[in-house]
């Protein structure tokens, strides 16, 4: 089980990073991680160093019934076998086991401080290796600025980053493997075609700043009925009147101006999305299904794996059936993010077999089909992708921004 985890130890990280390692202890020691003999927990907690400070955090929780693991050690260039249970903090840029970065400033000059980057760690199962990335990426800064212009100025910076990613997790330095890249990406709708369709017959009212000019406000009214306020635009304001929309059917009639993945459809595969937008989501117990009228709602919170995982998963051609990727507990309130899942609900395995020229590759096999299931040969698991964003503030006392992603074996 993977856990991927963004903005750890929420807003006010500062004062919330002291309960980090009492609830690592209690996650670790729980009953209900009791199967899951053997882990690895890499946490950016030092927030001292602007230079490198992401707060991101990721677990990997091996259960007893896999015998054989082993992560991959980037300063070596090899794989080492996982044993026992290790926890590492502050200073990740020494750990051999994994690859941290965070962007570099340019990438967002908005914005004076920026804690978003990635992790990169890489597993082999039963000959069979792959990479979990955790990512998050660049927000949107301002509501009207993301209108300005189809695509957005905001578009193109996650475009950037996420490409760098790509771009670094595939290049010369080591073997290309499959990858699964889940987190806050921060995604968007082409605000400037939403409002447009929304407020297709509306009128704009623009107010402007009294002593710069600048513009504030934005006011959509509809033409007769009374000159009803259909939505109003500031920096931080998208209130729509009918919240329904981006709720009724899932909000798939939007699906349209969900964009910004495109981009990547030649290096990155997502399933389909059957799950309303999962941000931004109210904060107020009582209100799980409200969104907040902070930003247009959007799917920011994705699961998405290279060609070849999918290739992983989704091995038959029937497949895709069994598959599942939904979001967590929609009544509930999880903070302004609704956690992400996808997972095959039948086992299946993993089988290497030699080729020809002797060289090894491995294959999805059913498990009915192997002749002998206690070889080690034929290793069966099933697999299990999450991606949870919450604003409850994991390890804080605060309604602090907290996400995080799993992927269960």
């Amino acid at each position: 089980m993977a856990l991927h985890c963004q903005e750890f130890g929420g807003k006010n990280y500062e004062a919330s990073m002291s309960h980090v390692d009492k609830f690592v202890k209690e996650l670790l020691s729980s009953d209900a991680m009791k199967d899951y003999n053997r882990a690895r927990v890499y946490l950016d907690e030092n927030y001292k160093s602007q230079e490198h400070f992401t707060a991101l955090g990721s677990f990997y929780f091996l259960h007893e019934s896999l015998k054989n693991i082993y992560q991959f050690d980037f300063k070596a260039k090899k794989y080492k076998k996982v044993t026992g249970k290790e926890i590492y903090s502050d200073t990740l840029e020494s750990t051999p086991m994994l690859e941290k970065e965070k962007f570099p400033q340019d990438y967002f000059p908005e914005c004076k401080w920026s804690r978003k980057g990635f992790i990169r760690t890489r597993w082999c199962i039963t000959d069979c290796a792959f990479d979990l990335v955790n990512i998050h990426l660049f927000h949107d800064a301002s509501n009207l600025i993301a209108w300005e212009t189809s695509p957005s100025v905001y578009s193109g910076i996650r475009h950037k980053a996420l490409g760098y990613v790509l771009d670094r997790i595939i290049d010369q330095r080591f073997e290309k493997v499959s990858y699964f890249v889940f987190g806050d990406f921060n995604f968007r709708l082409d605000a400037k075609a939403v409002v447009e369709t929304l407020c297709a017959k509306a009128t704009m009212q623009t107010i402007r700043a009294a002593d710069t000019n600048e513009v504030v406000k934005l006011i959509f009214r509809e033409s007769d009925n009374d000159r009803k306020v259909m939505l109003q635009l500031e920096k931080k304001l998208f209130d729509y009147f009918n919240q329904d929309v981006f709720r009724d059917n899932n909000g798939t009639a939007l699906l349209e101006f969900d964009r910004e993945l495109s981009v990547f459809k030649d290096r990155l595969y997502e399933l389909d999305i059957s799950f309303p937008p999962s941000y931004p989501y109210s904060e107020d117990s009582s209100q799980g299904r409200q969104y907040m009228n902070t930003r247009c709602p959007a799917w920011c919170d994705r699961i998405l794996m290279s060609h070849s995982a999918k290739e992983l998963i989704l091995k038959a051609e029937n497949d895709e059936k069994i598959v599942i990727y939904d979001h967590i507990g929609p009544n509930v309130c999880m903070g302004d993010h609704k956690e992400k899942d996808a997972y095959k609900v039948r086992r299946f395995s993993v089988k290497p077999h030699c080729s020809q020229e002797g060289r090894q590759h491995t294959e999805i096999c059913n498990p009915n089909s192997c002749i002998d299931k206690s070889s080690p040969e034929c290793h069966i698991f099933r697999l299990l992708i999450v991606h949870y964003a919450s604003a409850s503030g994991l390890c804080s006392r605060d309604a602090s921004h907290t996400s995080l992603s799993c992927m269960f074996m």
